[in-house]
């Protein structure tokens, strides 16, 4: 799938730990992870909101389209 996950990106940005980040969205850091790691088949919009509200970002800025080849290479990258 070529929804890529930049969660972690964000998270380096703001300083923040996963933990922390749990704590304050309310949701389980296993949950957290699974997004985190691009496996969700799915996320809340109540959920990337009150991401979005503690990161203080867009959800463009954890969410982003890559076209096949670019995902590929980004896949083969990990």
């Amino acid at each position: 799938m070529p929804i890529v996950v930049n969660l972690d990106v964000m998270l380096a940005k703001r300083k923040m730990s996963l933990t922390e980040l749990s704590e304050r969205v309310g949701i389980t850091i296993a949950n957290l992870s699974v997004l985190k790691s691009g496996k969700a088949k799915a996320i809340r919009f109540s959920t990337l909101d009150e991401i979005c509200k503690i990161l203080n970002c867009q959800p463009g800025d954890i969410l982003e389209y890559l076209n096949e080849e670019d995902y590929s290479k980004l896949i083969g990258n990990r």
